[in-house]
């Protein structure tokens, strides 16, 4: 396994329960672009944001350093999906309006990566980076989860998730002009089944397992059917702590 890959042996899970991104965020981005000829989607995953850039840009060049999710990456015909580090994008990769990183960076060697993002970018061009926590729901829901990812399986949590567990407030690429973006959130309404496949897809959740031998969602699915009660779908809502800038022109 490459490092950070911390995905590709359960792509598949990752593919069907990982939600996705507001349109208005792609929208907004769009415009702030200089223009709508390429973007590059790093760590794309399976391509949940590089799908919605393609509705506004022409070309999406696509990466991510594990192979099993390239694989299960969800072809279009202005997508070209690249097997690659963020710290070392393919020479192909140039000249770009913009640049995203979805529920990622926390992974990257930053130094390195804000490095290339300087050297790609065009005078103008965009870089942006968001994350997301845990969802909203109800008050019973959210506790049976807090305790899932807190202490069920909080000790098996790869060690580089601080950045993201502080919404990235204390990154910033240097030499660029920071941004004033409206507020973004993620909601989206989903089974009861739709959100135990979100913690299935984990990294903590299948660590868990190779570590213990024992699956640490088994014990937490009634709670959580308790919790949920009799609604066949619930609202939820995930905050979204957004960033983006500019290259100076």
């Amino acid at each position: 396994m490459a490092r950070n890959d911390h995905f590709s042996a359960f792509a598949a899970t990752y593919a069907s329960y990982r939600p996705t991104y507001p349109a208005a965020l792609f929208a907004w981005l769009a415009d702030q672009a200089p223009a709508t000829y390429g973007a590059w989607d790093c760590a794309t995953g399976t391509g949940q944001a590089a799908l919605s850039l393609a509705e506004h840009f022409a070309h999406v060049f696509a990466s991510d350093v594990g192979i099993g999710m390239i694989e299960h990456a969800v072809p279009h015909p202005r997508i070209s999906y690249h097997l690659a580090p963020a710290e070392e994008p393919p020479p192909s990769i140039t000249d770009l309006d913009l640049i995203t990183v979805a529920q990622a960076l926390h992974w990257f060697d930053r130094d390195t990566f804000f490095a290339a993002c300087e050297q790609r970018l065009r005078p103008g061009g965009i870089l942006a980076y968001w994350g997301y926590l845990l969802p909203s729901i109800t008050p019973a829901v959210d506790a049976v989860v807090r305790h899932y990812h807190d202490i069920a399986v909080g000790p098996h949590w790869p060690p580089d998730r601080g950045p993201l567990l502080d919404g990235y407030a204390q990154i910033a690429p240097p030499n660029m002009e920071r941004l004033t973006a409206p507020p973004f959130a993620m909601t989206a309404t989903w089974t009861l089944d739709q959100l135990i496949g979100q913690l299935d897809s984990w990294s903590a959740t299948h660590r868990a397992r190779q570590a213990t031998g024992n699956d640490p969602l088994a014990p937490i699915v009634p709670e959580l059917r308790a919790a949920w009660a009799e609604a066949p779908q619930r609202p939820i809502t995930w905050p979204l702590p957004f960033h983006a800038f500019r290259k100076p022109r």
